[in-house]
């Protein structure tokens, strides 16, 4: 295994290659900000369940890219701000009912979270948004 490179990691778990389009697009430059708070909070929820590995399935989308996939217009992916989260040790509303805790907690910021069958979806909106 390969030694971690500052420029390669956004936290101790997490590449910055993680957060990129599905479609090989990199995140802009101008959102690396909403990146490294995204996973500033993730690393958050990654330690409060034990260490395991957290999986993005989703994070920044070009406006193209959410168009196809049907994606929400005003997205937090688009500028981002959010991820979609799954692991192999926890299910979807075991991953939503802890970032809900912590956020009560004061210890994750306050945003946009999502319960689905097979992920769960945590933004940085800096306001209270559920569904």
């Amino acid at each position: 295994m390969s030694e971690k490179t500052e420029s390669e990691y956004v936290t101790d778990h997490f590449k910055w290659s993680e957060f990129d389009c599905s479609d090989g697009t990199q995140v802009p430059k101008k959102y690396r900000d909403n990146v490294e708070q995204v996973a500033k909070n993730l690393e958050v929820l990654r330690e409060f369940l034990g260490g395991y590995p957290l999986t993005l399935n989703s994070a920044y989308r070009t406006p193209s890219y959410n168009k196809k996939i049907g994606g929400a217009s005003r997205s937090q992916h688009l500028t981002a701000k959010a991820a979609d989260v799954v692991s192999a040790q926890h299910t979807p509303n075991k991953i939503a009912n802890t970032i809900e805790y912590l956020i009560k907690k004061g210890r994750m910021t306050q945003g946009g979270l999502g319960r689905y069958n097979t992920f769960t979806h945590y933004d940085i909106r800096g306001t209270k948004a559920r569904w």
